[in-house]
């Protein structure tokens, strides 16, 4: 049983039958087929605003990308110290940019504030030719420590970012979960907000690979076909991945996967509360980093069960903690037998 990663889950059916229905015939390349530009318009419908698309394969090609048209190589991008641009995705921000700083920044809860934001611009000040300047803030919705930003939230460290002239990222590698989560609707927890580009994630809840890189301000697209086409992103059979989308959107799926991810994640954190793990973070989406009962984490290892250590920066739990998420196929089954199986085999017994 698997709560290593909601990439590990497979695809849902719906994406699977939408795949094959896209197979039969033929349909121009590069996205210049009919699905694609159907897909393409539903995105302006569903974030209440005209936006410019752009499907690629892979979460860290869709941040990278998106932050090659917003920083010239020898800027700076201000994000979170535990952002997966930072941890997780192999200097890939750096490549794609030909070379832009990270500028890693503490925040509590995997989250950044205002406050932190303008305190952190205040340290480096516009200094040419030798202090390279600040071009963007990157922020992940939902983060990588399973919370979220609520509006409030989002709109202040997007107003700190636009006063210094800054553009604004948004990682939404779980984005579906951050909304589901919310009940807000994508538009409140985006554009509305002030994020500039978002990167719109289906990979994790139910696609085989398929990512969006939405520009809600058409002009920070500049550029953004040719950056993509450059680095081997641009599908010569994009229908494929337009059809991932077609199903994923249509009728609120990846809403309904989403909010059972979440649910099966909330369900598997009160299990384990009453089992006596301890909790890094609260559960906001359909991650939980939890630090187990004692001498339960290797015993459930041995028998079968799939999770991950979770070690980051200024680690609060000192190596002691373990990720686990629940997918859209995670099952109550499963579940109840993750929690049945710590109770059994922890010290406390």
């Amino acid at each position: 049983m698997s709560f290593a990663s909601d990439n590990w889950a497979g695809a849902a059916p719906e994406i699977l039958e939408a795949i094959a229905r896209a197979n039969h015939g033929a349909a121009p390349g590069y996205g210049g087929d009919a699905l694609t530009k159907k897909v393409e318009t539903r995105f302006a419908e569903i974030f209440e605003k005209d936006c410019k698309v752009y499907f690629v394969a892979t979460g860290g090609a869709a941040n990278g990308l998106a932050l090659s048209v917003m920083t010239p190589p020898y800027g700076m991008v201000l994000c979170h110290e535990e952002s997966h641009v930072q941890m997780d995705e192999c200097a890939g921000p750096e490549f794609f940019t030909g070379g832009a700083k990270l500028l890693p920044i503490v925040g509590a809860d995997g989250k950044l504030t205002a406050d932190a934001v303008r305190e952190t611009i205040k340290g480096f000040p516009y200094r040419p030719p030798h202090g390279a300047p600040i071009s963007a803030l990157s922020i992940t919705q939902g983060t990588e420590c399973g919370t979220c930003y609520s509006v409030d939230e989002l709109s202040a460290v997007c107003a700190a970012a636009h006063e210094a002239g800054l553009s604004v990222h948004m990682d939404g590698a779980r984005f579906a979960n951050a909304v589901a989560a919310s009940g807000k609707s994508p538009a409140d927890l985006t554009w509305k907000a002030g994020v500039d580009v978002l990167c719109f994630g289906g990979t994790k809840n139910g696609c085989i690979a398929a990512e969006a890189v939405v520009f809600f301000n058409p002009d920070k697209a500049k550029d953004f076909e040719f950056m993509r086409k450059r680095a081997g992103h641009l599908w010569s059979k994009m229908r494929f991945i337009s059809a991932q989308f077609d199903a994923y959107l249509e009728d609120g799926l990846w809403l309904k996967l989403a909010a059972h991810a979440n649910k099966m994640a909330q369900r598997l954190a009160a299990g384990l509360k009453e089992a006596g793990a301890e909790f890094l973070y609260p559960v906001g989406i359909n991650e939980l980093f939890v630090v187990l009962p004692e001498g339960a984490a290797p015993k459930l290892n041995e028998a079968g069960y799939l999770f991950y250590p979770w070690v980051t920066p200024g680690d609060p739990a000192n190596g002691r903690a373990h990720r686990l998420i629940c997918s859209f196929r995670t099952s109550e089954e499963e579940v109840d037998g993750f929690v049945e199986a710590v109770k059994n085999n922890s010290n406390r017994q």
